[in-house]
């Protein structure tokens, strides 16, 4: 049967900066934050004080008031994302294209919002009260599963749970699906609700989110003075298509995606592998699938989460990696203005790098006010950049040592 090629013919996003694709690209390449003060939950409870919410979406634009009731909201972001993504692609399924497309969605924490008003429901009501769709709204892989049953998409339906990599390894995951012809069409990214009282909570015990109470300036990859990643939601899907189907049918191709990595750490629950190694590994992986030197890399869009550890070693990694072309090439991290999306940051980050070579244009990184000695590499830290790239790479990593890493190339 041979390898198959395999190419981005749709996009949709829900993010803190914008209720579209489109929309979200636009607003990263004028700099626009989606970071704000926090206000899903009472920030007097919490010392930190901001987030990037997602604004004035309704799921009720998508779907039903009776069946949004029965998802919780990372399902509504991913549905609605999908939605947006397949009439992108142009695609509707139906006969034998139903049976050949796929599904695969990551979730970092899935349905934690259900899971602490199931919780109140049940110490304030008892068991008789809590809903019978619990379950089904709280699992993680119940994205992937609704967007499956909306679409009628029969074919492989998963969900890879990495953490913060959740996104970026299931559309790996996906493109090894089409790649040995297992699939047609894969719909696939990343979704995330997190911005709840024990996520938040969670996430402040263990000193990972931002203390700068100033929305503007919180989150600051690869600057001296970050502190932590500002917590975001959302998600964003990809189709992708097996080439020659694309070409049939007179598809609109954004990029070809030619390599993925997936390693892991083994060193620790949180905090990354020394200098980078296993996200370096994963790199060289995505390198090697796509049949092609670490010199072809152009643009890296980084995890770039703004934490000490993680922008230190994410360098230290591109430069074990590169070598002295990491020093040519430019890695920006677009989480500088959406903050950081969790499980859905790979599938949005995915989007904005196949714009980025679809258009020739890089999104920057925003609030690099004071240079890090250990980061001096080029963070495209002075606006948007025009730049004509033919290979570009988007990273992951995530708590429990998983790193992703996806190769794309212009078309």
């Amino acid at each position: 049967m041979g390898i198959k090629r395999v190419v981005v013919t749709g996009i949709g996003a829900i993010s803190p900066v914008g209720n579209s694709a489109e929309e979200s690209w636009k607003a990263v390449l004028e700099g626009k934050s989606g970071i704000g003060p926090l206000t899903r939950l009472d920030s007097d409870k919490f010392p930190v004080k901001v987030a990037a919410e997602v604004k004035d979406f309704d799921i009720e634009q998508y779907i039903s008031r009776k069946d949004a009731r029965k998802m919780d909201r990372f399902t509504h972001y991913a549905l609605a994302a999908s939605i947006m993504a397949m009439k992108d692609a142009n695609l509707e399924l139906e006969g034998d294209l139903a049976l050949r497309t796929g599904v695969w969605i990551g979730s970092g924490i899935g349905g934690m919002e259900t899971h602490e008003q199931q919780f109140l429901t049940f110490q304030e009501k008892g068991y008789r009260r809590v809903s019978p769709f619990f379950v089904p709204m709280m699992i993680p892989d119940m994205a992937a599963g609704q967007v499956s049953i909306y679409h009628g998409a029969k074919g492989i339906n998963s969900c890879t749970v990495t953490a913060c990599a959740s996104g970026t390894n299931s559309i790996g995951d996906a493109f090894e699906v089409i790649r040995r012809g297992d699939a047609d069409v894969m719909i696939t990214g990343g979704a995330e609700a997190p911005i709840t009282t024990m996520a938040v909570a969670g996430f402040c015990a263990n000193t990972a989110l931002s203390l700068n109470p100033d929305p503007a300036t919180a989150s600051r990859p690869f600057d001296k003075e970050r502190d932590g990643f500002v917590i975001g939601e959302g998600a964003g899907i990809l189709i992708l298509e097996e080439y020659e189907h694309a070409i049939a049918r007179g598809a609109k191709i954004y990029a070809e995606l030619t390599g993925y990595g997936a390693t892991g750490d083994a060193h620790h629950i949180t905090a990354p592998a020394p200098g980078g190694e296993g996200g370096a590994r994963a790199m060289q992986q995505a390198i090697e699938q796509s049949g092609i030197s670490p010199d072809k890399i152009d643009y890296i869009n980084a995890h770039g989460t703004s934490t000490p550890y993680n922008d230190q070693f994410e360098t230290m990694a591109a430069k074990t990696v590169f070598g002295d072309h990491a020093y040519k090439l430019t890695m920006s991290s677009t989480k500088s203005m959406t903050g950081h999306l969790l499980g859905a940051a790979g599938g949005l980050e995915a989007i904005f790098t196949v714009k980025a070579l679809q258009e020739g244009i890089l999104p920057p990184t925003m609030n690099f006010v004071n240079p890090d000695p250990e980061c001096d590499l080029d963070y495209v830290t002075e606006g948007a950049r025009k730049a004509d790239i033919t290979y570009a790479m988007s990273n992951s990593l995530g708590f429990g040592g998983h790193n992703a890493s996806l190769v794309f190339k212009k078309v």
